[in-house]
């Protein structure tokens, strides 16, 4: 091939373009929307995609234009709790931080990513979100339900110490995580303080700790690629090579969406 003709293929592949769906700070009496940059980065230099993150506060009138753009969706984790009468609880946890804009605005992307096929990928909150989007709920204190650790990480400890590995996750054997990572058990770490309890429809959860928790989900009839985990593979991503597949695999995952979009094929045509 040509210098010149591999200049033209550079020139005319297109990277993916992932949603980033922002959340609710307030700083000085200021109402922000913010994404932290440790799950920027991985998105970019690992999973090779193009991010644009998208603000919740102003409700979901454009939430099909933005989708219109997409080749995938990342859900990623926040310090919020998702509104439990969502779910059809009460709320145990006042004194945590609620976003209603972000659960008004990532439940319904969520199924409207869906029915496009689109590729979804979840971390902590996002995982969670996932769940709650397919009516599965969730257990608001996982540290007070009988048979299951404390999974919080200790909020006075140095930062690096928190996401420091701090338990392990069995892989169900020959599940499609089981295939990316190559093993059957992995050391993660833990800094939640809900977890999921019964599923969503069409979930299907590949990964447990311990103690049985829920900490990975696919659902292999919904999606091309919706996958979800309650760790943080996001930090020092580069440096974790568990992480490094994930990441490759979302990004994988979005490029065959691109292909599909190029060939005017939808995921159930493709497959």
């Amino acid at each position: 091939m040509s210098n010149s003709n591999i200049g033209n293929k550079k020139q005319t592949t297109r990277k993916p373009v992932v949603l980033m769906s922002m959340g609710a700070q307030e700083r000085k009496g200021h109402d922000y929307q913010v994404m932290t940059h440790k799950y920027i980065v991985p998105l970019v230099d690992i999973s090779e995609c193009v991010p644009v993150l998208v603000p919740t506060c102003c409700g979901i009138e454009d939430l099909e234009q933005y989708l219109d753009m997409a080749d995938g969706v990342y859900l990623t984790g926040a310090g919020s709790n998702i509104d439990p009468a969502l779910y059809g609880q009460e709320n145990e946890t006042p004194g945590k931080g609620q976003d209603k804009d972000r659960d008004n605005f990532d439940l319904p992307l969520i199924r409207a990513a869906l029915q496009r096929g689109l590729p979804i990928f979840g971390i902590c909150r996002g995982m969670q979100e996932i769940n709650v989007a397919l009516g599965g709920d969730m257990y608001q204190k996982v540290y007070a339900e009988p048979g299951f650790n404390d999974h919080r990480e200790n909020t006075e400890d140095p930062v690096d110490v928190q996401y420091s590995p701090a338990h392990s996750v069995r892989v169900q054997q020959n599940s499609w995580l089981h295939q990316v990572l190559g093993t059957n058990e992995i050391r993660v770490n833990s800094l939640h303080g809900q977890g999921l309890k019964n599923l969503g429809k069409g979930i299907e959860a590949i990964a447990h700790a311990e103690d049985g928790l829920v900490e990975a989900i696919h659902a292999p009839s919904l999606s091309p690629f919706l996958f979800a985990v309650q760790w943080h593979p996001e930090w020092q991503a580069a440096k974790n090579p568990d992480s490094v597949k994930i990441f490759q695999a979302f990004g994988e995952a979005c490029r065959k969406q691109v292909e599909r979009k190029a060939k005017g094929k939808t995921f159930h045509q493709a497959a």
